[in-house]
């Protein structure tokens, strides 16, 4: 692992992220179906509030405060029928440095391994890495 993603409070997954767990990760099933289980899934998490649900967009938009306070931005985007593609953006509120210590970086690993047990994984990266 690298420093920057431990030196920061913020970490969001990509197509091409240098760090393979970051990447973003497809999923078989529709774009509406993705953002009700992702809802669901933060529904039930302690500490977990919904700031917003877009449909039109794709996104929703969560505050933990759980521990540390903590903003979560999920991206929520068909690629083509069936496959879509989740992803996060994780920011940690923290009082006196801009560290978290790879808090946001191991929230969203966690996050993903809690999606592959609630939807049908395809890949991460690029189309899935195929």
């Amino acid at each position: 692992m690298k420093w920057k993603h431990i030196l920061t409070n913020h970490n969001e997954t990509s197509e091409r992220h240098p760090d393979e767990q970051l990447k973003s990760r497809y999923y078989k099933t529709t774009q509406s179906t993705a953002l009700q289980v992702v809802k669901e899934m933060f529904e039930q998490m302690d500490g977990c509030h919904i700031v917003a649900v877009s449909a039109e967009r794709g996104e929703i938009s969560v505050s933990l405060t759980k521990g540390r306070k903590v903003f979560i931005v999920a991206t929520i985007v068909s690629v083509r029928p069936f496959e879509t593609a989740i992803d996060f953006s994780v920011t940690t509120e923290t009082k006196w440095f801009p560290i978290d210590f790879g808090f946001s970086r191991q929230l969203i690993i966690r996050l993903y391994d809690q999606l592959e047990k609630r939807l049908p994984y395809i890949g991460s990266g690029i189309y899935g890495d195929k």
